[in-house]
């Protein structure tokens, strides 16, 4: 089966799914072409089973604008660490705690 970039990669960790898709990074249209495509990521962190396109049940997150790797593999894992760090809560702007007390406080 051929590695497809733009394929959803599902990791299980602590209850929680991390969702990553690897994405070509856009080149801007004032820059020349670059020579070797870049990837970049988009993804999000929810619980297990949630619907990720209802607000409030999935925190989204992506690459930082000057983020590029060399290959998808390498965008996903990096987006992997991102998730954890989520779900951890060592990461310095999200957190998974609205989605835990979102879940125990319905309304």
């Amino acid at each position: 089966m051929p590695d497809d970039p733009a394929q959803w990669r599902v990791f299980e960790y602590e209850g929680f799914e991390i969702h990553v898709l690897p994405q070509l990074k856009p080149t801007p249209e004032h820059a020349p072409p670059r020579a070797v495509d870049r990837f970049v990521y988009i993804g999000h962190v929810c619980r297990h089973g949630a619907n990720a396109d209802i607000p409030g049940e999935a925190v989204h997150f992506h690459a930082d604008g000057d983020d590029e790797y060399k290959t998808a593999q390498d965008a996903v894992e990096d987006a992997r660490h991102v998730g954890k760090s989520i779900i951890d809560g060592t990461h310095p702007d999200l957190s998974v705690l609205s989605l835990v007390s979102h879940h125990h406080h319905p309304g």
